[in-house]
């Protein structure tokens, strides 16, 4: 089970993240932008995905995956902690990650992985 402590270790692995709140709910940042956040009202994960991806999850893994009224106009998707499956969220930080750090800490992470 995804937890928000488990979130947390791999998200903070990355360079220049940060943990905050956004929202009133618990999130981590990278370069003052959300990477995602923990909703308390429904106690899950949520990831920043676009929204053709998030129409493909809701349709093939609604057990997993459900949006809300309020976060249907953004490009965000909700994950129930107990079904999601981990690697899926270690590629959708990753990918997140990488689209809003600076590009000088990509290059130097990126060096620094290959060596």
């Amino acid at each position: 089970m995804l937890t928000f402590e488990r979130l947390k270790e791999i998200v903070l692995a990355y360079p220049d993240t940060e943990e905050t709140t956004s929202w009133d709910a618990r999130s981590f940042k990278v370069n003052g932008k959300v990477i995602l956040f923990w909703n308390p009202t429904y106690d899950a994960p949520v990831f920043k995905v676009s929204f053709v991806e998030r129409d493909f999850l809701l349709e093939v893994d609604p057990d997993t995956f459900f949006t809300t009224d309020h976060h249907r106009p953004w490009p965000l998707i909700l994950a129930r902690p107990d079904r999601v499956d981990i690697d899926w969220v270690r590629a959708n930080i990753d990918r997140v990650w990488r689209a809003q750090v600076k590009k000088r800490t990509l290059k130097a992470w990126e060096a620094s992985s290959r060596a």
